[in-house]
């Protein structure tokens, strides 16, 4: 619509998120606003027109006819957590933790936290099993601290 010269980049804040389904460790991408985006231009009343009048825009933030401007530290928030490559973990048990098994063919046992690999995100937790201690790699979404 020729307004090159006015708004300059358009962003889809969007993030990287770990979730399990059916046992399976899956990597999808969510949007950490759904139904924001947000717009840098500079804002005159041509501009503004095209930016409102934009198929599915049903409201601002701010309050008036003129939207709440984000700050330089927001932007960089929101791009420094959009530009993580990978997901990152914060696994909250260490050696030693009692932990119950609450996804997966373990589901409902309980046992002792025996390694945590928080770079990739598992934990080894010995299983009492037919009588003897078993160690079973799990993720960490898997289980929950006791």
């Amino acid at each position: 619509m020729g307004m090159h010269d006015k708004i300059f980049n358009v962003l889809i804040p969007t993030e990287k998120k770990i979730k399990i389904k059916n046992g399976k460790r899956k990597t999808v991408i969510e949007k950490v606003f759904p139904g924001y985006v947000i717009v840098e231009m500079v804002v005159t009343d041509d501009s503004w027109y095209v930016v409102r009048n934009t198929p599915n825009v049903t409201g601002f933030i701010g309050t008036g006819t003129i939207p709440t401007p984000l700050s330089e530290e927001e932007i960089k928030v929101l791009q420094k957590r959009m530009g993580a490559e990978e997901p990152q973990y914060k696994i909250d048990v260490s050696v030693g933790s009692p932990v119950k098994i609450n996804d997966g063919p373990f589901k409902g046992f309980e046992g002792k936290v025996s390694n945590v690999d928080e770079a990739r995100g598992k934990i080894k937790v010995l299983v009492n099993m037919f009588g003897r201690e078993t160690p079973v790699e799990l993720d960490f979404l898997q289980i929950k601290k006791i």
